[in-house]
């Protein structure tokens, strides 16, 4: 082999261990400190206009019609207990529109362990109740013993399972 050859195979060598190096930093970076968050936009706090009964029929909705929260529905919630893991015992004042739960300092409520995401995932106020929503988490969020896939409506005092904290909403 010529001395050129060998010393582009050598240049093209550390261009791809330097690529590897690169990118596990970057996973390692994202991991530690979390990726930026993307903005949701916001919505008009006006209720939309009631369709005419002629554009009923043609008209689709954006969001999934559920019926109208029964007695012990999460609405009533105006807080959130951690039952167990190393927050136990923390309560939080629910906000008014939505809670991010992850590893992130951006968080609404901050659980540092392993088994959770950097933004593992969100409560929000969904058609009169609170609903969890998973964000594609690694280890996932489980709502009395059941893994959440969906935005999940959540019953007052019903486990909620993140990593290896719980916690519950209550009045």
């Amino acid at each position: 082999m010529s001395e050129l050859t060998l010393l582009l195979l050598r240049v093209a060598f550390l261009a791809v261990m330097w690529g590897f190096i690169f990118a596990i930093v970057y996973a390692l970076r994202s991991d530690l400190f979390g990726e930026k968050v993307r903005r949701m936009p916001v919505q008009s706090s006006s209720p939309a206009p009631a369709p005419t009964p002629a554009a009923a029929p043609a008209a689709q909705p954006t969001r999934p019609v559920s019926p109208p929260p029964a007695a012990g529905s999460s609405l009533e919630a105006t807080r959130l207990v951690i039952v167990s893991g190393t927050k136990e015992g923390l309560e939080i004042t629910l906000p008014d529109e939505q809670l991010t739960v992850g590893r992130s300092s951006e968080s609404g409520l901050v659980i540092r362990d392993d088994y959770t995401s950097t933004h593992h995932a969100r409560l929000l106020r969904w058609a009169d109740s609170w609903v969890v929503q998973d964000l594609d988490s690694t280890n996932g969020t489980f709502l009395a013993g059941q893994r959440v896939s969906v935005p999940t409506p959540i019953p007052l005092n019903t486990p909620i399972k993140i990593g290896t904290t719980s916690f519950e909403l209550r009045r």
